[in-house]
């Protein structure tokens, strides 16, 4: 039905290999690896996103692999985090073209990390609590609430189903997850289970993203189009009769 989400969507090309990739990891490194033959969790002691050591101990890539990883202890958290990302991100692809959704997804993920690292040792100098330091965080959901965001701002007129009951313009949907996050933070703190922090990262990377990328890019417009201008000459031919001047002539 026109203006609602259509759920029929296929996968895109880099959706479905996010997909893949976090489903493999998810069963191969965290439920098999880890889970099975382990006797420690070392595959989130090394690519889990732990503050203290992605910035104390220089494990810089952890701001990268935190998002393919995810909880063990609930099918719920890759289940969801999935779901969304096939319905906003393929549409988004198929908008966007394959190269520029990874790159957005990627720097949303990433960005959410970053920022969220900030804020946690913000919080630690404020407060002086450690725990939130040594508390690893994984899963791609920095990633998608950036989705989210794009898609409410690219498709703010498709009209969405809040809790699968309520429908909203997409516009107002992102607007409702974001105060959601935000007043849910505030309630419980940097030390939930749920990481609404990095949720919130996400879509302040998305935004930041976006509206740096459309300035730089009518920039360039503007640019072009200013310098084509200064090439553009007019040349009238006064030599010819009159009668057969057709008006001036534009060269570029």
């Amino acid at each position: 039905m026109r203006g609602q989400v259509q759920f029929s969507v296929p996968f895109s090309p880099v959706v479905k290999k996010l997909v893949i990739i976090n489903v493999a990891v998810w069963i191969g490194l965290i439920l098999i690896l880890q889970q099975l033959v382990l006797d420690k969790p070392l595959v989130f002691a090394w690519f889990s996103l732990i503050p203290s050591k992605a910035m104390g101990d220089f494990f810089i890539w952890q701001p990268f692999t935190y998002m393919f990883l995810h909880s063990p202890n609930s099918v719920f958290h890759i289940l969801f985090n999935m779901l969304l990302l096939w319905m906003f991100g393929s549409e988004l692809e198929q908008r966007w073209g394959s190269q520029f959704f990874l790159i957005y997804y990627l720097v949303c993920g990433v960005g959410a990390g970053i920022l969220y690292m900030f804020a946690i040792y913000i919080y630690y100098f404020i407060s002086g609590d450690v725990s939130p330091l040594f508390t690893p965080v994984v899963g791609a959901s920095g990633a998608v609430f950036g989705l989210l965001l794009a898609y409410g701002m690219v498709f703010g007129e498709r009209m969405v189903y809040f809790m699968m009951l309520f429908p909203m313009k997409a516009k107002f949907f992102v607007m409702i997850i974001g105060g959601v996050e935000l007043v849910t933070l505030l309630s419980s703190g940097v030390k939930g289970e749920v990481a609404n922090l990095a949720h919130l990262g996400g879509l302040i990377s998305g935004f930041i993203f976006l509206y740096t990328w459309v300035r730089f890019k009518n920039k360039l417009i503007k640019n072009f189009t200013k310098k084509r201008g200064r090439k553009l000459k007019l040349v009238v031919n006064n030599d010819e009769d009159e009668s057969k001047d057709d008006g001036p002539k534009y060269w570029n």
